[in-house]
């Protein structure tokens, strides 16, 4: 039984990335994936990504770039207040200006550097470099 759809999604995504893949699956599919995985496409992390509809449920197809050093979930969640982001930046993430946080807020997934331009707060999800 799986239980933390996105982190098995992003343990295939950087087992494929340092392998050398060009292409990565993920079977369990989730809109928190597709959100996360939205942002890591935006952020130039990915490629193009397309869900595939087979008999049991939905599969990700992800086009990936090499551009990845590490990607995880963060467990537990912590929440984060508009003043304690550089806390869990030096945690997560290796050097000032390197790599985005996936925050969690009323106002849907972003990374942490818009999140501390409109000063708001949110949940940890994941984090990127």
């Amino acid at each position: 039984m799986m239980h933390d759809t996105l982190s098995i999604a992003l343990s295939n995504i950087i087992n494929a990335e340092k392998i050398g893949r060009e292409f990565c699956t993920a079977k369990p599919f989730s809109k928190l994936l597709k959100d996360v995985l939205t942002i890591m496409h935006d952020k130039g992390y990915l490629g193009a990504f397309e869900v595939i509809e087979d008999g049991k449920g939905k599969i990700v197809k992800i086009n990936l770039l090499g551009k990845i050093n590490k990607c995880g979930a963060i467990k537990p969640r912590f929440s984060v207040r508009k003043d304690e982001f550089e806390k869990f930046e030096k945690r997560y993430l290796p050097a000032k200006d390197f790599g985005i946080l996936i925050v969690s807020t009323s106002k849907g997934l972003m990374t942490h550097i818009d999140v501390k331009e409109k000063k708001m707060g949110g949940k940890l999800i994941a984090y990127v470099y």
